[in-house]
């Protein structure tokens, strides 16, 4: 009965006429309420059996699921409001590997590992994670990302013993977080030669030969960072009957892969690229919200630490703007936006190209 009282009216029938063979017309009607192999058709869900799938995977009812362009579902049944974003992404660099004590271990060994002295460092990295987490209430969690190098993993073993299971929400390996690719098995001479090439090319853009240039570890850090972003947003580290604003993300990386990520998210020039530090092993930065809801640099870090670090001060009241800003706004005055390029505006010409941006220009821009 259902399934008749599906059916459309007769009129509403189409009659199509096909040839068989030559000389044989065969009259065949399709009714609108079936497919073409005569199949009745599937009705479009309703909003109750909408929800009863939103309940089942509640990824899809956040505002970047599919359920922006899902019917609106009625005053009963709001959706639920977004997860609250993580309170910090912790960006750690691997303890000290037998690759940084002896570069000659790249010539015999594709994937080095941490000696005593790097799990010393690792050790330490967890205990000083555990204060900061710890530090604002008993309601904490932490969730990790890895590079698949045993350097990394060995690395990420050292600071989980730190924390108690219950505190862990999860971990994820990610390849796109691995070290810049320098070529396999690394020839000692010819290495040397490349370093010295890339410091007459340009550290951002030189390519070593069979590997990649950080350029290239770009463009794979841009699709890590919209995994991320999208893990953000749908809630990927907390089920919806968990939801907490205590919790915390953990990069366990490399260096130039870390300064990458940072230049990526922070929109950083080459030059301002070219001009940062290395974290030490089992170094960390910490991006943490700010009042706004944005990541910054300066909630846990200092100016000086910053300067240390290698932030020109253009990109350090950037960081202070990012400590009260909300996500979606934009920093008209920060050296990656539009006038600051040229050299022949005067004062004015800048004051004035940078008022003509509006909202919409903030909504439309890639806010992080």
């Amino acid at each position: 009965m259902a399934a008749a009282s599906t059916r459309c009216p007769p009129s509403l029938h189409l009659h199509l006429h096909r040839r068989r063979r030559p000389g044989v017309a065969v009259s065949t009607m399709i009714r609108c309420c079936e497919d073409t192999l005569g199949v009745p058709r599937r009705r479009r869900p309703t909003h109750e059996s909408e929800l009863a799938e939103s309940q089942r995977f509640p990824e899809l009812v956040t505002p970047y699921g599919a359920s922006s362009y899902l019917p609106q579902f009625s005053h009963h049944h709001q959706p639920p409001p977004p997860p609250p974003r993580p309170r910090r992404i912790v960006l750690v660099r691997h303890g000290e590997s037998e690759g940084n004590v002896d570069e000659s271990t790249y010539t015999r060994v594709p994937d080095p590992r941490i000696p005593p002295l790097g799990r010393l460092h690792a050790a330490d990295c967890g205990r000083r994670l555990h204060r900061l987490f710890s530090s604002n209430s008993d309601d904490w969690k932490v969730y990790f990302y890895v590079s698949p190098y045993r350097r990394t993993l060995e690395t990420l073993r050292g600071i989980g013993r730190a924390f108690e299971a219950r505190r862990i929400a999860g971990v994820r390996e990610e390849p796109r977080l691995r070290e810049q690719d320098f070529g396999n098995f690394q020839d000692g001479e010819r290495m040397r030669a490349d370093k010295e090439a890339r410091r007459r090319y340009g550290r951002f853009f030189y390519r070593f030969p069979d590997g990649e240039s950080a350029a290239d570890v770009y463009d794979r850090i841009t699709g890590f960072r919209e995994t991320l972003r999208a893990d953000i947003d749908i809630g990927r580290f907390q089920p919806p009957e968990d939801r907490n604003p205590d919790m915390n993300v953990v990069l366990v990386s490399h260096g130039l892969t870390l300064r990458v990520f940072l230049m990526r998210w922070y929109k950083w020039t080459v030059k301002q690229f070219e001009g940062l530090s290395n974290l030490a092993n089992g170094g960390a930065v910490v991006m943490q919200t700010g009042e706004g809801g944005r990541y910054s640099l300066l909630v846990h870090h200092t100016v000086e630490e910053l300067r240390e670090f290698g932030l020109t001060e253009e990109m350090i009241q950037d960081q202070m703007w990012q400590k009260t800003a909300r996500p979606g706004e934009l920093n008209f005055n920060f050296i990656t936006n539009g006038p600051s390029f040229f050299t022949h505006f005067s004062d004015y010409d800048y004051d004035a190209a940078a008022s003509c941006f509006d909202d919409r220009a903030a909504a439309d821009y890639d806010n992080a």
